[in-house]
C-alpha cells in the first residue's frame, strides 16, 4: 500500500433507492462497520482486505466507491484547493485516465454541475501532472471514474473501485426482455426472508436471475469471486491480498447443500436464456457440480402447482412500463390471484411498477416496500396465503 494511503477507508456502497436497510444489514452480517445510511447508499469503514471482500462478497450493492476526501467548501476556490490537496498519486498512476463521471449537488451555492465537474478534473489533473512530471494526463490510459457529491457546504469526493457495475456478475449474457438486476434480485430474496431450506418458485422467471441468485446465496457463493475490478489497477492494490481473499471466498462455497428452487416461464426462449445463464454461473464457480440445481421449465403460470405445504414465491412479472401495455399487466395481475389458491401456506412476493397492484390482485398485501429502479418507481408486495 502507498505510504500516503490510509489503513482504514471510508467506503460508499450504492444500491437501489429503498433497499438501503437490506444493504446495511448485509454489511453488518459480514462484519463491516456501518457509519451512516443515506439515499441509495450506505457508508462503511474497512481496510484493504475488506475492500476486496466487499467487492467479491456483497450481494446487494451496485457499486463501491472510496471516499478520498470529505470537506467543507463555501465557494469554488475552496473546492479547487481541497480537491488539489487530495493525494491522488497514492491511488492513481501516471497511466490513469481520470473522468469525473457524475456530480450531485443539493442545497449548495455550488450548484453548477458542469463547473464542478470541470474544476474537479482540473484540480486532480494539476496535482497528478505535477507529481508525475506530465504536461497532461493520458487520454487512453486505464479508465478511472470519480464522483462528487455536495450537500449544503459538505463535499465528498469518491473514486470508483468497482469498474463494471457489481450487478454484472458475468453469468448473464442472455438477458431476454428487460431483465432484473442481479443485485436487486438478491436484495428481494433477503427482504422476503427466504431461507435456504425453503422451496422457492418464480413463475415469471425470464432470464432466471431470481432463481440463480437464490442458488448462489444458498451455496454461499461470493457473487463477484469470478470477475475483476477497477481496484486491481490502483496503486493501493495488493495482488497477494486479492488472491488470498478470492481463494478464501471460493473455498467457503458449499455445493453439497440441497436446494429446492424452481422457475418457469411461458416463453420457451426465456427458459433457454435462463438455462444458458445458469451454465455460465457454474463456469464462474470453477466448474463445480452441485448436488441439486435450480429447475427451469416452460410452464404457464396458471398451471403451476405447489411442491410443498409451504415455501416462497418471489417473482418479477412483466409489467406495463417495462414490456407492454398497462392493461395487459393488469389482466395478468388478476390471473395471478390463482397463485394464492394453488400455493396454500406459501408467502407470495411480487415486484411491480403498479401502485394499484393489490386492487387487481384482489388481496391486501401484508407489507409493501417502494424502491427505485432508475427513473421507474417499483413496489415490492408481500402476501401470506
Amino acid at each position: 500500500m502507498q505510504k500516503d494511503a490510509p489503513e482504514e477507508f471510508s467506503v460508499w456502497a450504492l444500491c437501489a433507492v429503498g433497499l438501503e436497510k437490506i444493504l446495511s444489514n448485509e454489511l453488518k452480517k459480514n462484519a463491516f462497520e456501518v457509519l451512516e445510511s443515506g439515499y441509495g447508499r450506505v457508508v462503511f469503514s474497512t481496510d484493504l482486505p475488506g475492500l476486496y471482500r466487499a467487492l467479491m462478497g456483497l450481494r446487494t450493492t451496485d457499486r463501491i466507491f472510496l471516499e478520498l476526501s470529505y470537506f467543507y467548501a463555501e465557494n469554488f476556490d475552496d473546492l479547487f484547493e481541497n480537491i488539489r490537496n487530495i493525494p491522488w498519486e497514492s491511488y492513481l498512476g501516471p497511466d490513469s485516465t481520470l473522468t469525473v463521471a457524475k456530480v450531485r449537488t443539493k442545497s449548495s451555492p455550488l450548484h453548477s454541475e458542469s463547473t464542478i465537474q470541470a474544476m474537479t478534473h482540473k484540480a486532480a489533473a494539476d496535482r497528478l501532472c505535477e507529481k508525475y512530471h506530465l504536461l497532461r494526463l493520458p487520454e487512453n490510459g486505464f479508465p478511472v471514474e470519480a464522483r462528487v457529491y455536495i450537500e449544503q457546504d459538505r463535499v465528498a469526493v469518491l473514486l470508483d473501485i468497482s469498474g463494471e457495475p457489481l450487478f454484472k456478475r458475468g453469468y448473464r449474457l442472455e438477458g431476454g426482455s428487460a431483465p432484473l438486476r442481479e443485485t436487486t434480485a438478491a436484495a428481494l430474496l433477503l427482504y422476503a426472508g427466504w431461507k435456504r431450506k425453503s422451496p422457492l418458485y418464480d413463475p415469471f422467471c425470464g432470464s432466471g436471475t431470481i432463481a440463480i441468485e437464490a442458488a448462489l446465496y444458498a451455496w454461499n457463493v461470493a457473487p463477484g469471486v469470478g470477475r475483476h475490478f477497477a481496484l486491481e489497477q490502483f496503486r493501493i492494490a495488493d495482488k497477494n491480498i486479492e488472491s488470498k481473499i478470492r481463494q478464501e471466498l471460493t473455498e467457503a462455497a458449499d455445493f453439497s447443500r440441497s436446494i429446492r428452487i424452481f422457475a418457469s416461464d411461458s416463453d420457451s426462449a426465456a427458459i433457454s436464456y435462463a438455462k444458458a445463464n445458469l451454465n455460465r454461473a457454474f463456469q464462474l464457480i470453477h466448474g463445480e457440480n452441485p448436488e441439486s440445481v435450480p429447475e427451469f421449465k416452460v410452464l404457464p403460470m396458471e398451471k403451476a402447482q405447489a411442491v410443498d405445504s409451504e415455501g416462497f414465491i418471489i417473482t418479477n412479472p412483466p409489467y406495463g412500463l417495462r414490456l407492454g401495455e398497462q392493461s395487459d399487466a393488469e389482466n395478468r395481475y388478476r390471473e395471478m390471484s390463482r397463485l394464492m389458491h394453488r400455493f396454500p401456506g406459501w408467502k407470495l412476493c411480487v415486484l411491480s411498477d403498479h401502485a394499484g397492484f393489490e386492487s387487481f390482485f384482489g388481496t391486501k398485501a401484508s407489507t409493501c416496500r417502494e424502491l427505485q429502479n432508475g427513473a421507474i418507481p417499483l413496489y415490492f408486495y408481500q402476501f401470506n396465503s
